[in-house]
């Protein structure tokens, strides 16, 4: 792979032939390939069943695709699934932050930020890792088959990228380098201009020609307005870094198909198989003795009338015919009990909770020791994340923050409700509204506004005391 060193090695007289390297190098790299297949098991398009062709062995030994067998190929949504539920565990509510004055980072980093975010963490675990790019007040999600890191090779840091895209096969390839002092853009150029002017330019491995169509610039634009020709650009400034940070999926720093491509391929083909089975084997057929005489299309015949009269006329003596039925029984035992112990070790291998494994009136002692798994592997994704925010909120300058979560999880309810409110004389309106499992952050807010107005109207009102009239009394 290129590195950081290697693109300051060639200078700046060979950017244009360093981008096309880099990127034709990376779509060859380990990390882009499994990054492909990872979207496309994402979409339940698994390689492996997709890929399979059942063979038998012609005369001379070689395999021949067997067109006469059926071909089902069932894929299954374990891994689409199984990182949705981890990714939304975390990000699924958003984050807030430890000390946030009135929801003030939270609003500079804006209203995309936690949509942005569940982005970005879900290509992190499928791919391995994935780039946000932070833009003067918004988050871009930049995918490992749409970027190409330029790490450093001392300290291993992101020092530079390249974000590449391309919307149709016959549609010019954009380029985006990004470094510290800003970012230069490059398209592919057609044969025509390939040697003409001073444009920096180089043909890599497959005829694509990059060329620079527009010169570096900085970050963050500088406008003046006047009355007379509105906004100008006056100049540029950058961050104190690159403003792309990597964001992990795991400490391990690699995809989430590593550990379940065996397993998911393995369930796919047993599957697919015995769906195969029960059509090619067919449930009952003939044997027909002593009638070598008759043609495909007598046999053909001799069926249909079995199937219609379900009489069979046959000869009789030493030569007669005989016509023998025989049954054969799919084994469905067996291979249920093997997928069922590939299902369930999928989920235990991932972390993953398993509804199907959860009574409906488990106590919330039971879900919680059935989430512990979940919540473990959840604490490792989130240490991936605190970093990633921690360094955005350095490079955005909002200073240094915390992120808090709070997991999606399912709970007995009642129980929950009748423990809070058991404890309820000893906490605050906030609190208890924050611990019913039945009110949202946002009705939190809500009630106490409302209850807010309420109370400011009961001490503003005042209390209206009646005279009562003194009764006056005649002394005898």
């Amino acid at each position: 792979m290129l590195t950081f060193q290697d693109f300051q090695r060639l200078g700046p007289q060979n950017i244009t032939e360093f981008v096309a390297r880099a990127i034709a190098e990376h779509k060859s790299s380990d990390l882009y390939k499994m990054a492909v297949e990872a979207d496309a098991y994402d979409r339940q398009l698994n390689t492996t069943i997709m890929n399979y062709v059942q063979v038998i062995w012609s005369s001379s030994g070689e395999p021949l695709e067997d067109f006469t067998a059926t071909n089902n190929k069932i894929a299954s949504n374990f891994f689409h699934r199984l990182n949705t539920q981890r990714c939304t565990y975390s990000l699924g509510n958003g984050v807030t932050f430890a000390e946030d004055d009135n929801g003030r980072v939270k609003q500079a980093l804006g209203q995309k930020f936690d949509t942005r975010l569940k982005t970005l963490g879900y290509y992190a675990l499928i791919h391995g890792v994935s780039f946000g790019y932070w833009n003067y007040d918004q988050l871009y999600v930049f995918p490992v088959t749409e970027f190409v890191p330029l790490w450093d090779e001392l300290d291993g840091s992101l020092k530079a990228g390249i974000r590449f895209w391309q919307i149709d096969n016959d549609k010019p390839v954009i380029a985006v380098l990004y470094e510290v002092d800003g970012y230069t853009k490059f398209t592919t150029a057609t044969e025509q201009e390939v040697g003409t002017g001073t444009e920096r330019r180089i043909v890599i491995g497959n005829g694509i020609t990059f060329k620079e169509y527009e010169p570096k610039r900085g970050y963050k634009r500088k406008l003046k307005s006047t009355r007379a020709s509105g906004d100008e650009v006056v100049g540029y400034e950058n961050y104190s870094e690159l403003p792309i940070i990597p964001m992990w999926g795991s400490q391990l720093h690699q995809s989430t198909l590593v550990g379940m491509k065996h397993s998911i391929d393995s369930f796919d083909l047993i599957r697919s198989g015995f769906a195969n089975d029960l059509s090619d084997c067919t449930q009952i057929y003939w044997l027909v003795e002593n009638c070598a005489g008759m043609t495909d299309e007598d046999l053909a015949r001799f069926r249909d009338k079995l199937k219609i009269q379900r009489i069979a006329e046959v000869g009789t003596g030493e030569d007669g015919a005989k016509v023998t039925p025989y049954t054969q029984e799919i084994p469905f035992a067996a291979r249920q009990a093997y997928l069922n112990d590939i299902r369930a070790g999928i989920y235990e291998d991932f972390g993953a909770l398993d509804v199907h494994e959860v009574n409906a009136n488990s106590t919330n002692d039971h879900l919680e020791a059935a989430y512990q798994p979940m919540d473990e592997n959840a604490d490792d994704f989130e240490y991936q994340i605190i970093e990633f925010v921690q360094r955005l909120l350095e490079v955005a300058g909002l200073g240094e923050n915390t992120p808090v979560f709070k997991r999606n999880r399912i709970s007995n309810v009642r129980e929950t409700v009748e423990m809070v409110l058991s404890e309820a004389e000893y906490l605050d309106d906030e609190t208890i509204l924050n611990k019913l499992p039945n009110i949202t952050p946002d009705e939190v807010n809500q009630i106490l506004e409302r209850k807010g107005v309420e109370d400011r109207e009961r001490m503003l009102t005042p209390v209206v005391v009646e005279d009562e009239e003194e009764e006056e009394t005649e002394e005898a």
